[in-house]
């Protein structure tokens, strides 16, 4: 595939956790929490990130693999466990990246339309985006449970299209991991990763990104006009 610039690419989606929040903080201390509860020992925060970005079932899972004992542990009641810890810390120790803000009211001032497409259920990402004034920037907000799909599948993305009105061709996804990477290549569109997120395994250099930013204050100059993947 190729890189070709569209004039009518109006569209930016845009991930939440390791994207726009650092909310690494809230998810670690819902988790060891969870474990306490379970009566295993807390796991480092860099290991609970890693298991960021694939939603809630997966990272439960995660966690349950990675202590010993908690392998007969049903993860249905584990992930109960998770969600009422999780409403407790939720936007409680994380922050904005810097320069989000910046970026967003920059994007908005020049016309793109904006949507944040997230793994994070519905119920914890509209706090959030609340919390640290995001909701006001986004003209669409897909979660986790908002259709049957989550990314890597292109299903948010489209449909995040749908409410935003343009094409897949009229977007672009910027994210901070494999997850964002997969979803944007299976619709089509390119993908912008931030270096500061959680990529997961294998870290920045097993991401196959369109470009890599340090701020969303790149955004607006990276994106005018938004590069669009043809054959």
């Amino acid at each position: 595939m190729i890189l070709q610039f569209s004039e009518s690419a109006r569209a930016v989606l845009i991930d939440l956790d390791g994207t726009m929040v650092d909310s690494a903080p809230d998810i670690v201390a819902a988790s060891n929490r969870m474990l306490a509860e379970l009566c295993a020992p807390a796991l480092s925060p860099g290991v609970v990130a890693s298991f960021i970005g694939n939603g809630v079932p997966t990272l439960v899972r995660r966690l349950l693999a990675a202590s010993p004992g908690l392998a007969g542990i049903d993860e249905d009641a584990a992930k109960a466990i998770f969600f009422r810890h999780y409403h407790d810390t939720n936007g409680r120790f994380g922050d904005l990246f810097p320069g989000v803000l910046q970026g967003l009211s920059a994007l908005q001032h020049a016309g793109f339309r904006l949507g944040c497409v997230t793994n994070k259920p519905m119920a914890y990402t509209t706090p959030l985006l609340q919390a640290f004034g995001l909701e006001r920037y986004m003209q669409a907000v897909v979660g986790g449970d908002s259709i049957a799909l989550m990314k890597p599948d292109p299903a948010p993305l489209l449909y995040a299209c749908s409410l935003l009105g343009v094409a897949p061709a009229q977007a672009v996804l910027v994210g901070d991991s494999h997850v964002d990477v997969a979803a944007a290549r299976a619709a089509r569109m390119p993908v912008h990763i931030v270096r500061y997120g959680y990529p997961g395994s294998g870290g920045l250099a097993a991401l196959d990104a369109d470009t890599f930013i340090d701020s969303f204050v790149e955004l607006p100059a990276l994106l005018h006009p938004i590069p669009v993947r043809s054959q």
